[in-house]
């Protein structure tokens, strides 16, 4: 324990990591929180990574959902919730067989496509165009992030895939997403609890790190209060573009 702790290797990587999550957890930057997980790879194993950063997610999604409290979209809620459990329970059960690298090719491929068809429909129909909720969409790519979130806390890009085109108004977005990770993290305590991830050590570097989360979800959250639409889409739509390259890079480099 004390070896993590007084290692600054370890906070180079974590501090910046928790950072940039809690930005992307007060709605600002997409699915940029996504790096949290690599980012503090560099200093420690991935699977020690994902299990100090859930309890600081958690704490994040009560400060984000506060945040957004009563600002949010309950259709989208209740079209992509039932898939989500199904997806956390898939992600339990398939713990063993499914690696990291498998989880981040497939979003990466996934998000990359999902990028290049939001670009083609601006060309054809123009930056205001939306799309219309779909009940067995929203609750198969549901099923996706609740899947890709417990393995990897990589739900935000198939999150975004149905979310993004229906072109809610940023901070209803931003509250929708509050409440369905805030669910989703808090449903995969249980099965991480269960595969014996929340060890002393791992649980005081979360501890530690903990009083970043809260000033970097609300800083995420004043950003996003001050972006126009306009703004806010296409920036969100170039940040998952990052984030699908970087995961088809690190699913790619880690089957070769």
């Amino acid at each position: 324990m004390s070896g993590l702790l007084s290692d600054p290797w370890f906070y180079a990587a974590a501090i910046p990591a928790v950072i940039l999550v809690g930005l992307s957890k007060g709605g600002f930057g997409g699915a940029v929180g996504f790096v949290g997980v690599p980012l503090m790879a560099l200093a420690i194993p991935p699977v020690q990574a994902a299990a100090i950063l859930l309890p600081i997610l958690c704490l994040m999604d009560i400060v984000s959902v506060w945040t957004w409290w009563g600002i949010y979209d309950r259709r989208m809620l209740v079209d992509m919730m039932p898939g989500a459990v199904i997806g956390i329970g898939l992600g339990w059960l398939t713990a063993a067989l499914v690696t990291e690298e498998m989880v981040r090719l497939i979003v990466g491929a996934v998000a990359l496509v999902f990028v290049l068809r939001w670009i083609y429909l601006q060309f054809r129909h123009g930056a205001d165009h939306a799309a219309e909720p779909n009940r067995i969409a929203a609750a198969f790519w549901g099923t996706v992030a609740g899947f890709t979130s417990f393995v990897a806390h990589v739900g935000g890009p198939p999150f975004q895939v149905y979310a993004l085109p229906i072109r809610l108004d940023p901070k209803v977005l931003s509250g929708t997403a509050a409440i369905f990770f805030a669910a989703t993290n808090a449903l995969k305590l249980i099965p991480y609890f269960a595969l014996g991830q929340f060890d002393s050590t791992n649980l005081t570097a979360s501890f530690a790190l903990m009083p970043l989360a809260p000033l970097s979800t609300i800083a995420g959250a004043w950003l996003v209060r001050r972006m126009r639409p306009e703004i806010f889409y296409p920036f969100t739509y170039a940040t998952v573009a990052v984030v699908a390259v970087k995961l088809l890079w690190d699913g790619i480099a880690g089957l070769m």
